[in-house]
């Protein structure tokens, strides 16, 4: 799986939640398993909470590959 812009959080936690859950929390996504969460994208996630989208898709990217 590749994360972009245009991926929805929960096809990311599906695909490895272990990996990827801690980046979600750390940008203050603490109710991952709510609905509304899940059906985000990572640029409307990023654009709520303020955080860079582009660092968090690395960071998610890198965790997941390995």
């Amino acid at each position: 799986m590749t994360v972009t812009e245009n991926t929805v959080i929960g096809d990311v936690l599906d695909f490895n939640a272990k990996a990827a859950a801690p980046y979600f929390i750390e940008m203050g996504m603490h109710c991952l398993g709510c609905p509304s969460a899940r059906g985000e994208t990572i640029a409307q996630a990023c654009e709520v909470h303020g955080v860079n989208a582009d660092a968090l898709i690395s960071k998610l990217n890198a965790a997941i590959a390995g």
